[in-house]
């Protein structure tokens, strides 16, 4: 598959799942709009994507004015966006619901909801009067079960039915919105989380299917799919990218799922 020609915005995509996603749709012929509240990283990154072209921009999601700025600025000086990766988000640690501190709430909200509908509306309109375009939201398989993480999954799960309700209302208009909900991904952020001790890797791998986690290339093929000419009659889905996680549990009745041994 190639995306040549085509210029893709991912937020968020100066590390972990965003940069995973940038990498992967440079190496396949986009060139690559790297949107991160940190700009020196998003600069960095840039440097590390295959290809020429690239641009870094600093972007406060949260910023609504700050957000159509960078839409319009993308626009006149790197040229017509055709895709939209909004990977910008931040999380909380689990705690129980009267612990957690309105400030937390309201930041994750502002970010991971409202950041994703601001990048989505900003850069999808040019996309509609172009009739021509694709959305890829990153929510999170919290979105779709109950989990202790009370601000953050519940704006994931706001995340999946935005996805829904702009595809609903973009499809005549020529613009897909899909999203991929990851599981547990072994980014930066997890990694540093397991080695301070805030996440059990072995409870995490034995809650999936598969016994294991989940690399940020394989959120990034997803991502890929759902972008690019293969997935053009796909609209409105959330693709989870999890090694089981939402399957097992019910298998925990009947002993858990099967351990079939090492693989060679």
């Amino acid at each position: 598959m190639t995306l040549d020609g085509e210029i893709a915005v991912v937020t968020g995509g100066a590390s972990g799942i965003g940069f995973a996603s940038a990498e992967l749709l440079a190496a396949r012929g986009a060139r690559i709009v790297v949107a991160d509240l940190a700009e020196a990283a998003a600069e960095e990154a840039v440097g590390r994507l295959t290809g020429g072209g690239h641009v870094a921009i600093g972007l406060d999601v949260t910023d609504d004015e700050g957000v159509r700025a960078a839409a319009t600025r993308v626009e006149q000086e790197v040229g017509p966006v055709s895709i939209l990766v909004t990977a910008a988000g931040v999380t909380h640690l689990p705690v129980p619901p009267e612990e957690l501190s309105t400030e937390t709430w309201d930041e994750v909200l502002r970010v991971d909801v409202r950041g994703t509908w601001s990048a989505a509306v900003a850069f999808g309109r040019p996309m509609v009067e172009r009739r021509r375009g694709s959305v890829v939201t990153i929510s999170s398989i919290t979105g779709l079960r109950s989990t202790p993480l009370h601000s953050y999954g519940i704006g994931k799960a706001a995340v999946v039915r935005m996805t829904e309700n702009l595809a609903g209302e973009w499809g005549r208009a020529g613009v897909r919105v899909n999203g991929v909900a990851p599981g547990y991904t072994l980014t930066p952020l997890v990694k540093r989380l397991i080695e301070a001790g805030e996440r059990d890797a072995s409870g995490i791998t034995n809650a999936t299917a598969m016994g294991r986690m989940i690399e940020p290339a394989e959120i990034a093929a997803a991502v890929a799919f759902l972008a690019g000419p293969e997935a053009s009659a796909i609209t409105g889905v959330t693709v989870p990218v999890d090694a089981g996680w939402l399957i097992s549990p019910s298998w925990q009745t009947y002993g858990g799922v099967r351990d079939h041994g090492a693989t060679s």
